[in-house]
């Protein structure tokens, strides 16, 4: 079975991304991971529920969107 992402990125780009969660994630698996993948798109998973794939953003785009949240637009 190949698990996709919504925006088709096969399975094996995900598992091949470097992972990370938030510091302030804590130990618990209610939180979100974000992956680099090798194509420099990220990815972002539910921690506790890692099978059902991820979203898959272009960089341009994660970019623009972490900037938003750190200037408080979002």
């Amino acid at each position: 079975m190949t698990l996709e992402s919504a925006s088709g990125t096969p399975d094996g780009e995900l598992s091949g991304a470097s992972w990370h969660k938030s510091s302030y994630s804590g130990s618990n698996n209610n939180c979100v991971e974000r992956g680099q993948l090798r194509s420099g798109r990220q990815a972002v998973r539910d921690t506790a529920d890692r099978a059902r794939g991820a979203l898959v953003f272009e960089a341009e785009a994660w970019t623009e969107f972490v900037g938003s949240v750190r200037d408080g637009r979002l």
